[in-house]
Formats: C-alpha cells, sequence, structure tokens
C-alpha cells in the first residue's frame, strides 16, 4: 500500500516532469537506433565498399547488431542518470549490469567477426604469407572464439567481484576428475590435431573409411561432418577417424577402368588381332584416357568364350564424368565387334528334363559296358 505522501510525490508536477524526460530520453535513443540501422549503417558501407577494404567491411559486419543495442543500453543509462530520485552512484549492481553490457556486445562483435564465416580468415590467408590450410579455419575459428569467450566471462566475474585465482585453484583441485571424464573429448582433439597436421583430406574431399563414404563439410574440435551421397550428415569421431584407413577418392590424378569382353570359341585368329588391335587404338586415340597406361590383351580361356581384358584410366576423376567416357568406349567397342562381325560370348546351360536324363545315363553304361 503506498501512503499518501508517496501517491502526493508521484502525482506532483516535478516528479511526471522528470519522469517524462528520463522516458524522453530513452525513446530518443531508441530512434538514434532505428536511424542508425537504417540510414548510417548503410551509408558507411557503401563509403567502404568503394574504398574496397574488405577488414573494415567485415568489422562493421559483425558489430552491427551489437552497435544498435549499445544505442538501447546508452538511452537506458542516459535515462536513469537523470531521474533525480535514483542515486546510480550508489546502487553498484545497475553500474556493473551496464559494464557488463558493454562486455557482452564487444564479446558478441568479435564473435562475429571471428566466426568461419566471416572473410576474416580467407583475406588473412590471401593476403599474408601464413598460408591457413583451408581445413585449420573452421577449427582456428572455434578456438579463437573459446578464447574470446574465456576472457569475457573472466572480467564478468571480476566485475561481480569474484575472486578468479580462488576459481582457478578450485578448478585445479578437481582437474584430475575432470581430466578422467574427458578422456574421450582430449582424445577427440588429439585426433582432430593428427588430421589436420598430416591432412589426409580438405573440406569438400571425397573420402571412404570403414565408417563412412561421402564429402567432408566440416572438421571440429570432437569430430568431423560427412555428408553422404544419400545425403545423410554422419558425424564421426576424431579419434575414430585418426586411427583407420582413409581413402581420398578426390585426390586421384586419374580413375581406373578395368573390365573384360568374352567372345565365342571359333573366332578366328586373326579377327582376335583385328578386334585387340582396334580396342587399343581406340584407346590411345582418344582424348579422355590417361596415354601411359593403355592394355589390351587377350587374356584366357573361359569355359564360355575367350577373354580380352581391357586395363585403362581416364583423365578426369569425377565420378560423372568418368561413367559418361566409360559408357562413349562401351559404344564404339561394340561398334568394331559388329564391324569385325565377332560376337559375345553369353553364358549358356542345358536343362534335361528327368526323362532326358534317365536315357542318357543308360546310353553311358551301356558304352561303359562295351
Amino acid at each position: 500500500m503506498f501512503t499518501r505522501k508517496t501517491l502526493e510525490f508521484l502525482i506532483s508536477s516535478e516528479h511526471l516532469q522528470n519522469l517524462g524526460i528520463a522516458i524522453g530520453i530513452f525513446l530518443l535513443f531508441l530512434l538514434f537506433r532505428g536511424l542508425f540501422t537504417k540510414y548510417v549503417f548503410r551509408l558507411i558501407m557503401r563509403m567502404i565498399n568503394k574504398t574496397k577494404i574488405n577488414f573494415l567491411a567485415n568489422i562493421f559486419k559483425s558489430f552491427q547488431k551489437p552497435m544498435e543495442w549499445l544505442f538501447t543500453i546508452v538511452g537506458l543509462y542516459l535515462a536513469v542518470r537523470f531521474y533525480p530520485y535514483i542515486d546510480i552512484a550508489a546502487d553498484g549492481l545497475f553500474m556493473r549490469l551496464i559494464r557488463v553490457s558493454f562486455i557482452v556486445l564487444f564479446t558478441w562483435g568479435m564473435l562475429n567477426l571471428s566466426s568461419s564465416s566471416s572473410n576474416l580468415f580467407h583475406k588473412i590467408n590471401e593476403r599474408t604469407n601464413l598460408r591457413i590450410d583451408e581445413i585449420l579455419i573452421p577449427l582456428l575459428s572455434r578456438t579463437v572464439q573459446v578464447v574470446i569467450v574465456a576472457i569475457s566471462l573472466t572480467i564478468i566475474l571480476q566485475a561481480f567481484g569474484y575472486n578468479i585465482e580462488g576459481l582457478i585453484a578450485g578448478l585445479g583441485l578437481g582437474g584430475l576428475a575432470i581430466s578422467l571424464a574427458a578422456r574421450d573429448a582430449l582424445a577427440n582433439i588429439l585426433g582432430g590435431i593428427v588430421i589436420i597436421s598430416e591432412k589426409p583430406f580438405d573440406l569438400g574431399d571425397w573420402i571412404l573409411t570403414p565408417s563412412v563414404e561421402g564429402t567432408v563439410e566440416d572438421i571440429s574440435f570432437r569430430s568431423t561432418r560427412v555428408r553422404t551421397f544419400a545425403h545423410a550428415l554422419v558425424t564421426v569421431p576424431n579419434n575414430t577417424l585418426a586411427n583407420e584407413n582413409i581413402t581420398n577418392w578426390s585426390k586421384m590424378g586419374k580413375r581406373r577402368i578395368n573390365f573384360t569382353i568374352r567372345i565365342i570359341y571359333g573366332t578366328p585368329p586373326e579377327k582376335i588381332k583385328r578386334v585387340i588391335e582396334r580396342i587399343k587404338t581406340l584407346l590411345q586415340e582418344h582424348k579422355e584416357v590417361h596415354p601411359e597406361t593403355i592394355m589390351v590383351n587377350w587374356e584366357q580361356y573361359r569355359e564360355d568364350g575367350l577373354e580380352i581384358m581391357l586395363y585403362f584410366f581416364t583423365n578426369t576423376t569425377v565420378w560423372a564424368e568418368h561413367l559418361d567416357v566409360r559408357e562413349e568406349i562401351n559404344f564404339k567397342i561394340l561398334e568394331i565387334l559388329e564391324e569385325e562381325n565377332v560376337e559375345i560370348a553369353i553364358p549358356s546351360r542345358r536343362l534335361m528334363m528327368e526323362g532326358e536324363a534317365g536315357e542318357i545315363i543308360q546310353k553311358e553304361k551301356q558304352r561303359g559296358t562295351e
């Protein structure tokens, strides 16, 4: 229940005037925030884009939202400061919250600037001799973000009067238990370091392991994410991946084709030679076939035909293009066989009915007794 003096104070003209001015200051800064978002920020970005200084553009984009909220916090601070009936100097909690809000906004902007989606690391890679690997950029980004958050939390705790040294000492006492609980996480981090240092694959590479096959999308502290050809996203722990055999299909310089053609018995030897020579010439003259290793040979006798072995490589390693080249060569080989009048052997089996089989067995027995 309000007392009479309190009610008289609340409805007094002086109080209402001061309260109105304080609210007006706050609303004015909200208006400044809207004007900054709609006009000032766009104008600054146009000027920066004309200078082609991408680093400044990245900074302003990263700090756009924090700067908008900065107007709100400054407006709230000035409104409360103007209001004569609140002593902000005596209210230490309010001032601590204002300081912490500034720290949070600055941390927010730095996290945006250091994110892997930002072009900061890519620009550093282009303009310096550091040559940061593409696979290292996401991990480096997360490392910087963890450091930023840790420093910010330390400053915030100090602002509220916590003894950081005592906190660190307390963490040290429980370090053994934490390390035992985080053994798997540490193993995954070390696995990630091994992957980055040895570089068995890069982002976007097509890899095959006993665990997964697909395209590498992301590498984090704990795991590597691989997009399978069925468009499923598989997350593999780095420790598991670092201890597996990894086949990197994207690192192929050429792609192998190896198959056989069986032609029927009774094909004249001169026709077999012509077919082999024409197929070999076809592969040697094909611009998409790697010229170094081309083998076309009559390899062996089979029960259903004479087997010709083809072994060569395509220049392209892209799966779809590789299949197109293979299909084109198959059509050409069919044309050669038709022109040489050589038939492909088709495996055949003779099916005998029960009575027919009995007659054959009886005839065999009679031959054996004669």
